[in-house]
C-alpha cells in the first residue's frame, strides 16, 4: 500500500499526526513535494520524513523556490518564508532538494507531479478548468497523482484519466484544517484520510517564535483557517 503525503509545509505536528494514524499499513511512501517551505519545522520536518523506509521523493516549487529565490513571488508571505527556510535547512539540504527529480512513475500507469505535468504551479481542480486539455497533453498513463492546490478530490478527466490530489498534509485549503493524505490500495482504489490534531498550537509556533513577522502571521492564519486567502 503506497501513502501519498504532499504539501507537508513544514508542519511536523500535522506531519506526525498522520504518520500516527498511518501506523504500519503502507508499505511505501510517496513525498510530493513542499515538504519544508512555509510551516514552523521545516529542517526537522525533512528529518522525519527522510526516516521513512521505501519513500519516492519529488520536488514541488517550494523546493525550487527555497534554492532560487528568485524565481518565486515577491514580498511576503512567500519571500519571508523563503529566508526562514533556507536558514533552517542550510545550503546543502537546500540544494538536495532540488535537485529531486520533478516526477516519478508510480506503477506502470501511474505517474506523480506536484502540480502537473506542464509545471509545478500549474495544477487541476475539483472541477475541470480552462486549460484542463493542455495541462494533459501528451499524458499516457491512466491516473496522476499531484497536489499544490491543497484540495483533496479524485475524479475522472478527458481521455479517462483518473486525477487523485491527496490534499495537503500542514496546510489544507478546503476550510478543514485537519491534515489530508491519501492510501492508494494495491487494488487501485483510493482512500482519503483526514486526521485532527491541535492546528492551533501549530500556528502558535509560527506567531511566537516570529513575532511581528508579516510573512508568519500569514501562514498561521492559513493552517488556523485552511483557507488561502486568510491572513
Amino acid at each position: 500500500m503506497l501513502a501519498l503525503l504532499y504539501d507537508v509545509h513544514g508542519n511536523l505536528p500535522a506531519l506526525e499526526a498522520v504518520l500516527a494514524d498511518a501506523g504500519t499499513e503502507p508499505t511505501s511512501w510517496l513525498i510530493g513535494g513542499d515538504v519544508a517551505l512555509f510551516g514552523p519545522r521545516p529542517a526537522q520536518t525533512v528529518a522525519r520524513l527522510r526516516g521513512l523506509e521505501s519513500a519516492t521523493w519529488i520536488r514541488g516549487n517550494g523546493e525550487r523556490w527555497t534554492a532560487a529565490p528568485g524565481e518565486a513571488p515577491g514580498g511576503d508571505p512567500v519571500q519571508g518564508a523563503i529566508a526562514f527556510a533556507r536558514e533552517a535547512l542550510g545550503d546543502d539540504l537546500v540544494a538536495s532538494l532540488a535537485a529531486l527529480p520533478e516526477s516519478a512513475a508510480v506503477g506502470a500507469d501511474t505517474r506523480a507531479w506536484h502540480g502537473s505535468p506542464a509545471g509545478d504551479v500549474r495544477s487541476f481542480f475539483p472541477e475541470p478548468a480552462e486549460d484542463e486539455a493542455d495541462l494533459l497533453a501528451g499524458v499516457t498513463e491512466r491516473r496522476l497523482l499531484f497536489g499544490h492546490t491543497h484540495l483533496p478530490f479524485v475524479r475522472t478527466a478527458a481521455g479517462e484519466i483518473e486525477l487523485v490530489n491527496p490534499g495537503s498534509v500542514g496546510m489544507p485549503f478546503d476550510a478543514d484544517p485537519g491534515a489530508a493524505y491519501a492510501l492508494l490500495h494495491p487494488d487501485g482504489t483510493v482512500e482519503h484520510r483526514r486526521v485532527t490534531y491541535d492546528h492551533a498550537a501549530a500556528a502558535a509556533l509560527l506567531r511566537d517564535e516570529h513575532p511581528g513577522a508579516d510573512w508568519a502571521q500569514t501562514v498561521a492564519a492559513r493552517i488556523e483557517q485552511a483557507r488561502a486567502d486568510a491572513g
